[in-house]
């Protein structure tokens, strides 16, 4: 069952990153989705932002190394 989650979770990324190329090269507008998708990716890339975020904690002062 877990083999199942995981390529889930993987197709959910490679349909938002389908969704964003779509929205970025004016194929689609995010409006032209249903308000509940809008929220659904709206939601996941606050997340992804924060969680990249967290990730970068030390920046990119390469002084630091």
């Amino acid at each position: 069952m877990r083999g199942f989650d995981e390529a889930d979770a993987n197709f959910v990324r490679v349909l938002e990153d389908s969704i964003d190329t779509l929205i970025t090269n004016n194929v689609i507008r995010h409006t032209d989705l249903p308000p509940a998708a809008q929220k659904k990716l709206m939601l996941r890339k606050g997340l992804r932002s924060r969680i990249s975020g967290a990730l970068d904690f030390m920046g990119t002062d390469e002084r630091l190394l």
